[in-house]
Parts: structure tokens; sequence; C-alpha cells
């Protein structure tokens, strides 16, 4: 394999790749058990291709959105993506009906029936254009977010670049810094509005054609969630905000003492300690470096996958004018390899990249050579697991990153996680509205925000700010624009890396050993059978949720945060 900056990127022959399609739904029903297993494993090798080439223009146009033959290309396969998935739905429905189905269950699993017969209920050719125009105004966002060149005290950042002065020591330099960053969404909020009042009316429109009431049913089923519903989450958002709401203010109120403030105000809220957040004492190549220790002392077959991504140059790290806000980790099927793109910026959370991206990756790596390309990776609420457990499970090699502040970083970080569980349950609420009410004004949803805030963030206090007041945080949340409904996932899998954070307690070897075993199976189970293969709780079930609060209060217990 080539570093990722050597390979080519070609345009795949698309209305070739739709012709096998055609013959291969053609010859299906005609083959006997092996012939339908040769042409099914035939199928995925010829789609990863096509799969691998859209997602090398996306990595590069996100690497530089100002770059317009990747935007071109990007725009390419959001036109023919609707036609495969025309063609496709011809062949999943075949495979659902063979003869031989039993004999494909025992050789496939039943994942994968799962996968094709919610993927029959959500598409048909009347949504094609619906699709293509979704992407595009999806695109709008990220080209909006990327576009940010925001001036203060005459210099210029973009808006990962703020983010170490919004943790600064000075509370001037904080409040400065987050209202010249919120300020870049309040100069473009009829830009928001627009953008996403389109998304909601296309999404609607899709839904309808399709037969739905709603979005809201034909997102889950987007979301590939076969084993839980909205009446599920609704349960597990009002567990979130017994359980989890008065600790997470209890932990701002000690923030708030820590800082010796009278009051606790947003722009507060990333600052930990008045001594300064606990950052990783190196630049991004020293970053790196430390990171090939990490994962070599976590073990062999960590060691290998981390040597791999080093070799083959599958990062993009630093932040740069025209790159994309924000992280992700992606595959690239053909060559079975992961990709991290992530915008380090000297706080925490470039250690984060190393562990959350990383631990994606490695999911990833591990289940390179799964039977099927669909298997590769989960349904996302389960790629989460991945990601955030690794933070948990790197603990006791953090200091490599952190050295004397280890500590502090550990303090802040499971905080984070309980004061993340009530915003990310407070997201999807939120979306729940916005598609329930589709036609809700711009300035309504925004209403409705700060009203969910108030329920699920008691704590927070947006001063005089009048722009956050009237509910325009959500602006910045990009999953509410690109992914909806996506958000619940990460505190889904957030309560299930708490259950292996508490295994790694008692037994941290075999933590780790039942977590590569997770990552191994990729997407072969669907998300609650996988939960269930470890051993862990079920988040949905009553008691996970408290227990989940214990273990992290029976942590942060013990440190006193008052020496920091």
């Amino acid at each position: 394999m080539k570093k990722f900056s050597e390979i080519e990127y070609k345009r795949p022959d698309v209305d070739g790749f739709l012709k096998v399609i055609e013959e291969a739904s053609e010859q299906f029903p005609k083959l006997d058990l092996q012939g339908q297993v040769d042409l099914i494993k035939a199928l995925d090798k010829a789609g990863e291709k096509i799969t691998t080439a859209g997602t090398l223009a996306h990595i590069r146009y996100t690497i530089d959105t100002r770059d317009e033959f990747y935007k071109g290309e990007v725009e390419y396969f959001y036109e023919v993506e609707p036609k495969i998935e025309d063609k496709l739905k011809v062949f999943n429905k075949a495979v659902l009906d063979s003869q031989h189905r039993q004999g494909l269950e025992e050789l496939f699993g039943k994942q994968i029936f799962n996968l094709y017969s919610m993927r029959e209920k959500i598409f048909a050719p009347e949504i094609m254009e619906d699709l293509v125009e979704e992407s595009k105004i999806a695109n709008e966002y990220q080209d909006l977010i990327g576009s940010a060149q925001i001036d203060l005290d005459g210099t210029t950042y973009t808006l990962s670049r703020l983010r170490p002065l919004i943790e600064s020591k000075d509370r001037e330099t904080r409040i400065k810094a987050s209202e010249a960053y919120f300020g870049f969404f309040e100069e473009n909020v009829d830009k928001f509005d627009d953008i996403y009042d389109r998304l909601v009316k296309v999404r609607d429109r899709i839904a309808k054609k399709l037969g739905f009431d709603n979005f809201v049913d034909l997102a889950y089923l987007r979301m590939s969630r076969s084993d839980y519903g909205p009446k599920e989450v609704a349960a597990y958002r009002e567990a979130i905000v017994k359980h989890v709401v008065p600790y997470a203010t209890e932990l701002r109120r000690r923030q708030e003492k820590r800082l010796g403030l009278d009051h606790l105000y947003y722009y507060d809220e990333a600052l930990n300690f008045n001594s300064g957040n606990a950052n990783p004492q190196g630049d991004p190549a020293w970053i790196l470096d430390r990171g090939k220790d990490l994962y070599k002392a976590l073990g062999p077959v960590t060691d290998e996958f981390f040597s791999t991504m080093v070799k083959y140059e599958l990062f993009d790290l630093l932040s740069r004018d025209g790159k994309m806000a924000g992280g992700y980790c992606t595959s690239l099927d053909e060559y079975k390899v992961p990709f991290i793109f992530a915008n380090l910026n000297g706080t925490a959370g470039d250690v984060e990249v190393l562990t959350h991206e990383a631990g994606h990756a490695l999911q990833m790596y591990l289940a390179r050579n799964q039977i099927l390309s669909a298997y590769g990776f989960p349904t996302l609420e389960a790629c989460e697991i991945h990601s955030m457990s690794m933070e948990f499970l790197s603990y006791p090699y953090i200091d490599l990153f952190f050295k004397e502040y280890t500590e502090k970083f550990k303090f802040a970080h499971m905080a984070g996680t309980m004061e993340f569980l009530p915003y990310g349950a407070l997201v999807d609420h939120f979306q729940h509205f916005v598609y329930e009410n589709v036609d809700a004004t711009p300035a309504e949803r925004r209403a409705k925000f700060r009203e969910l805030e108030k329920i699920y963030l008691p704590h927070r206090d947006y001063g005089d700010n009048e722009f956050l007041e009237n509910g325009g945080f959500f602006f910045k949340q990009g999953h509410i624009f690109q992914s909806p409904f996506y958000y619940i996932d990460y505190t889904l899998a957030q309560v299930c890396a708490i259950g292996f954070f508490k295994m790694s307690l008692e037994d941290h070897d075999k933590a780790m050993e039942t977590y590569l075993d997770l990552c191994r199976l990729g997407g072969s189970k669907s998300f609650l059978d996988l939960v269930a293969s470890t051993g862990l709780k079920n988040p949905f079930a009553d008691g996970t949720m408290e227990e989940a609060v214990a273990t992290i209060k029976s942590q942060l217990d013990k440190i006193d945060d008052s020496k920091f």
C-alpha cells in the first residue's frame, strides 16, 4: 500500500457498477446456495472501489474546503449515490427473498438481513432528487463553518483555533474569545436558519413520500436501529434527567467553587481549574510520538495497528485555513485501513484524538477482514463504544501526554462524561421536537432549544448574550445539520464506556481483551447484541444509568480537586 498522500484519486466507473448490480439482481434467484454466496461477496468487493473513491474525495475536500476539484467530486457522489441505492434495492430484495435464506444466514449471520430489511424501507426512486438536495444543503453548512475567519485583537482565527483562548485562565480572554466564536454564528444567523429550515423541510418531504408520518421513524431506520425505537430513547432521556442532571449540576457548582467565582457563566465552563486545564506537554509531533508509546504499552495488537497508521500517514491532524472543523475517522475499504481527520489546537482534545478517533480506527482495523464490508464497522452507537472506551482504557498510560498534570486531566475527563450526557440527550430531544413540528419557525426552534437547555443544563447562564439566550447555541452542533439523530448514540456509548471503565478498574487486562474482542466483531451483530457479547449492561435497562453515575462519582470523590 502507498502512503495516503500518494494514493491517486480517479473517478470510478459508476455506470459500469450499476450494470454489474443489474446483472447480479437478475442472476441471483437462479443460483444455488454457493452461487448466491459467491455473488454477494463479488458485488460487495466491487462496491469497495466505489465507496473508497467517494471517501477519498470526501477526505481531501474536508482537508481543504476551498478545493473546487474535490468539492465537485463530492457533489458528483451526491448525484450518483441515490442511483446506486436504487439498483441495490433490487438486489437486496432478491437476497431477502432467497430460497436459500437459511443457508445464507448460517454463513453471513442475521444482521445483514436486518440491514437489508431496513434499507429497503428508506429508499424509493421518487426520492432520488430529494436525497441529492439534502446532501447539497448539508454541504452548505460545512462550507459555511469552514469559511469562518474570525478577527480577534489583530489575529485571524478559525473556529478550531479559538479553542485555546476559550479555555484561557484569564476570564476577560475567555469572554472575548467566546463572544468572538459565537459572534460568527450570530452574524450568520439568517444563513444558518435558512440552511436548517431547508434541511428540515426536505427530510420531512422524503419521509412523507416514503409513507412515514414524519422524519423521526425514517431517521431511526437510516441509523439502522433494529432493537430499540423512539419510545426506549425517550425513557432513556428521562433517566438522564433523573439520575445524571442533578450530579452534573453538582459538578458545575464544584467547578464554580474551584474557580473562585460568584457565578459560573457559559464562557467559564471550558476552564476546569484556575491553574489552567491539563493540556498535553508537547507539540503535535511530540503527541504523535507519545501515541506510539501508548499503543505499544497497550499490547502487541494495538502496537501493530498504530504502527500501520503512522507508516502510511493515515492522519491529517493540523488545523489550517479552509480545513473543516472537528474530527472524524473513516475507512478506505479497498485498502482495508482507517483514516483519522482532526484539528489539533494545543488542548486536551488533541490527546483525545489519539484515544477517541484512534479507538474508531482500531476497531476498523481489527474488523477489516470481516466477511462483508457492511460488517467492517457496526451501527453508530456501537461504533462510539470503541472510541469512548479507549479514552478510559488509556488511563494507565495517559501520563505519557500529561506528565505531572495527569490527575488533573483524569478529573476533568471523568467530570466531562457526566456533563456530556445531559447535553447529548438535549440535542436528541430537540431533534424530536423539530421533526415532529416541521412547521415551527426558525425562531420557535431556537426558543425550544433554549427551553430544553433549562431542563438538561439548568446551570447554564448566558448572561447578557442575547443570541445564545434566544437558543442559538445549537448552530455549532454539526450533527444536528448533517447527521440527524446521531447524537444520542454518543450518550449510549458513553454509558457502555463507563461500563468498560468499571471493568478496567477491577482487571485492566480483562477489560482490554474484552474490548478487542468487541472490535473484532465489527458490525456482525446489532447494537444490543454487541453490548451483550461484552457482558456490559444494556444502557436502556433499569439501574444502568445509576450504576454509571456511581462509578464516576466513586472515582471523582477520591480526588481533591481543590489542589488544582
